[in-house]
């Protein structure tokens, strides 16, 4: 019984809570997304899919120290 009281309709474990802050902020500066087209000078070719996984992986970690409270 106390593993179902524990277990709580409203409790998120802080992964799930660092998912979701990873998306917000992912979603938010374009991490991890390839630079479109535009118009204008283009730097070097657009980053490379394994470069992409790293950001979103770092961030992800940076996203769960900070809802576990452990600061940089």
């Amino acid at each position: 019984m106390d593993a179902l009281n524990n277990a709580g309709l409203g409790a998120r474990r802080n992964e799930d809570i660092a998912l979701d802050l990873l998306k917000f902020v992912a979603g938010t500066v374009g991490v991890g997304r390839p630079a479109g087209p535009s118009t204008g000078f283009s730097g070097a070719g657009g980053a490379k899919p394994e470069e992409h996984v790293a950001q979103l992986l770092e961030l992800y970690s940076r996203c769960l120290k900070a809802v576990e409270g452990k600061g940089a």
